[in-house]
């Protein structure tokens, strides 16, 4: 497939990549009206770009079925007004057979998870990608970098192999390193996603980058379209504008090493009548004297 048919692909991870989470009914099952229900309060919040299966939808906690199950429903209610890109991983066929599942329901993408295997080399690394990437050549391939060992001639190398590799979703938390890693991979080559979120979107798109991920979109699909709105236009006092007002919900989201990072997301849905607050271990849900500063916050902003 040539580089003009991921064009699509390419503009939509030119956005505001929202991260969906995952709704659970009371007996713990995936809660799919409730879901159903969350990708439309998004979708007509304007958001036109969902990741099933992404760490904010609890991918490491959900079953194989449950994994499937999240992707069908995201593809079915995204139709024609999204483009999916799917989270995939864990061993290499597990991750190819969860690409080749997104490509036969008609997705347009897959971001492979930064592998959990404790050791990692990063030959190991281009092979477990170029596994997956070969294997759906027709889909787009958006690696997530944590790894800030990972130099940025080996993602060059991967995409020498497989074209299909056209965005990454860089999270290592190091404006500079994202600086110097973009530029030895190929700037134009890729398209940069800020894989950490609002709170990195400003320094890192002076460094390159031209979408970002979103976790806070699902509480306030607004605040995320007006920081990418000024980013896109170069005004940064307004993205920091946006910043200042999404600080203390990042905040809490990555305090203790992120323990809740899914959690306050829930919590805010859930203070609005959204969703059920439940999370799966090894998360767990905000203490009660917690949960009174997340509605606040969420209030304030769907104001």
């Amino acid at each position: 497939m040539s580089s003009v048919a991921f064009e699509t692909q390419r503009a939509a991870l030119a956005d505001v990549v929202a991260i969906p989470v995952t709704p659970f009914a009371e007996d713990g099952s995936v809660a799919q009206d409730t879901h159903r229900t969350l990708l439309r309060r998004l979708l007509d919040g304007g958001i036109t770009t969902l990741t099933p299966n992404g760490n904010t939808g609890e991918f490491y906690a959900l079953t194989p079925e449950e994994r499937r199950l999240v992707t069908e429903l995201t593809i079915d209610e995204a139709g024609e007004r999204a483009v999916v890109l799917v989270g995939v991983g864990h061993d290499i066929p597990t991750a190819v057979a969860s690409a080749r599942h997104a490509r036969e329901l008609g997705a347009h993408m897959v971001m492979v998870h930064q592998p959990v295997h404790p050791y990692v080399s990063q030959a190991g690394w281009v092979d477990y990608h170029r596994a997956i990437a070969a294997a759906v050549p027709e889909l787009g391939v958006v690696p997530y970098i944590r790894n800030a060992q990972l130099t940025g001639a080996r993602l060059a190398e991967l995409a020498d192999a497989c074209p299909n590799v056209i965005g990454v979703k860089y999270a290592v938390p190091d404006a500079a390193r994202f600086a110097a890693f973009a530029r030895d991979a190929g700037l134009e080559r890729f398209v940069w996603v800020a894989g950490l979120a609002e709170p990195y979107a400003p320094s890192y798109f002076s460094a390159g980058a031209t979408g970002f991920t979103s976790g806070l979109v699902n509480v306030a699909p607004a605040v995320s379209l007006n920081m990418i709105e000024a980013l896109r236009s170069g005004d940064y006092p307004a993205a920091m504008k946006v910043w200042e007002q999404i600080r203390r919900f990042e905040e809490l989201r990555a305090a203790n090493g992120s323990a809740d990072n899914v959690t306050v997301v829930k919590e805010a849905l859930a203070s609005l009548g959204l969703c059920r607050r439940e999370v799966r271990p090894p998360s767990k849900p905000l203490p009660e004297s917690e949960r009174a500063e997340v509605a606040a916050i969420a209030a304030g902003w769907s104001i």
